[in-house]
């Protein structure tokens, strides 16, 4: 009885390493098939292309962008495809790319023959993961139905977060209708608006669509738009990161009256507009104009401001003008204040007045700078009245008046004792 037991025992052993074994070997078998699952380290954007209806013997160009994400740089060795109607344009090899770089390549279709195609261009490249493959496809064809003027479109140097629109007309080449059921655009960061579709065009007829570029981040970007039954409108565009704008309020300043050698101060206002924007110094044109309590360089975030004290301190009488210039990484790397002011000098006068005299047609007015010094006249003709403004004083001078008096034959008097002092403040 025993030994059917144990051969029963040996088979039922055999069997289950028959089964943990067959187990290993589904658990080997997909391994390699999770692990080319992992991220891929060299990526396509966009990470296939469509190609529209060509004529055979003609070209049509679509632009993708390489970008290594890894910590490393990536070699790429190798553009490879089966298909010769798909190529690259002409790369040198081997190509780096460093580590968070981009690398842009022109992938060509040239139909030979009529129909619809498709192939995998593979980049192969020093990278862990596998090799890139690129999906494309397109179709060659005798006659095309649709075509675009202009058959590409450019956008040049549109700043982040800003927006160009271009307009491209869709014509029916075919002497019969086509039908127009979608217009699409394979980018995220170009849009198609301005056709009502779906929509039917006869021989000749046109239709009008407006292509808007609206960048995200920096650097060259493909794209296109397809236009079903099979045109593909080749987009391309050159965006710039965003730059800040400085903004000075009030403009101008302007000071007014001030004293010579007194000191008059104002407030000037700096803001950044769209992003924040870095002022690395500031220069005034003249001496009598100082910015105060700038601290360089200094970083204003967008949407927000500081204010500094402008000091206007005048060494001349009359108007005076001058500019201040702000140094940063805005648009405008140099914004302009005009600054205006006028200095002024107090004026000062001495009025003088005396008791009448007798039998006199008129009075002269004498000034010394010392009581006992030389006198000169001062009023330019004889003054009938009894008082005399002088306005020629000096501040900070002292002076000594004196009168006399005319009688009708001309006789004047001694001058008035003792001379009236005058201090002027």
């Amino acid at each position: 009885m025993r030994l059917p037991l144990l051969k029963a025992q040996s088979f039922y052993f055999r069997a289950t390493n028959f089964l943990v074994i067959g187990l290993t070997l589904q658990a080997l078998a997909m391994f390699p098939a999770h692990a080319a699952t992992s991220t891929q380290q060299l990526t396509s954007s966009p990470s296939m292309l469509r190609f529209g209806s060509i004529d055979l013997g003609k070209s049509e160009s679509l632009l993708i962008t390489l970008t290594n994400t890894n910590p490393t740089s990536v070699t790429i060795t190798d553009i490879s495809s089966s298909n010769s109607e798909f190529s690259t344009a002409e790369l040198s090899m081997p190509m780096v790319v460093p580590a968070g770089q981009s690398v842009d390549v022109n992938v060509i279709f040239t139909p030979t023959s009529s129909g619809w195609t498709s192939e995998n261009i593979r980049f192969i490249c020093d990278a862990p993961t596998p090799a890139l493959a690129l999906q494309v496809m397109g179709t060659g064809t005798n006659s095309v139905a649709l075509v675009a003027n202009p058959p590409t479109l450019s956008f040049n140097q549109v700043a982040v977060g800003a927006k160009v629109t271009l307009p491209v007309v869709i014509t029916n080449d075919r002497t019969s209708d086509v039908t127009i059921p979608s217009i699409l655009s394979t980018s995220g960061e170009f849009s198609v608006t301005g056709a009502n579709v779906p929509l039917t065009l006869s021989n000749g007829q046109s239709v009008t669509v407006d292509v808007t570029f609206a960048p995200q981040s920096s650097g060259t970007i493909g794209g296109s738009i397809f236009v079903s039954p099979g045109l593909v409108i080749p987009l391309s565009g050159t965006s710039s990161a965003a730059t800040g704008q400085l903004v000075l309020s009030p403009a101008p300043l302007n000071f007014g009256d001030v004293a010579v050698g007194n000191t008059a101060t104002q407030s000037l206002t700096l803001s950044a507009i769209g992003t924040s924007v870095t002022v690395s110094s500031a220069a005034s044109g003249s001496s009598q104009f100082v910015l105060d309590g700038a601290s360089f360089p200094f970083t204003i975030a967008a949407g927000q401001s500081q204010s500094f004290n402008v000091a206007f301190t005048p060494q001349n009488s009359g108007v005076q003008s001058s500019s201040l210039s702000f140094t940063s990484n805005a648009s405008d790397s140099q914004a302009v204040e005009s600054l205006s002011g006028t200095g002024t000098v107090d004026s000062y006068s001495v009025n003088l007045y005396w008791n009448p005299s007798t039998d006199v047609t008129g009075y002269n007015v004498y000034r010394s700078t010392a009581s006992n010094g030389n006198y000169s006249k001062i009023n330019s003709s004889l003054d009938p009245t009894t008082a005399f403004t002088d306005t020629t004083v000096a501040s900070g001078q002292t002076y000594y008046y004196a009168a006399t008096s005319v009688n009708s034959t001309g006789q004047e008097s001694s001058r008035s004792t003792p001379p009236v002092e005058a201090v002027v403040p």
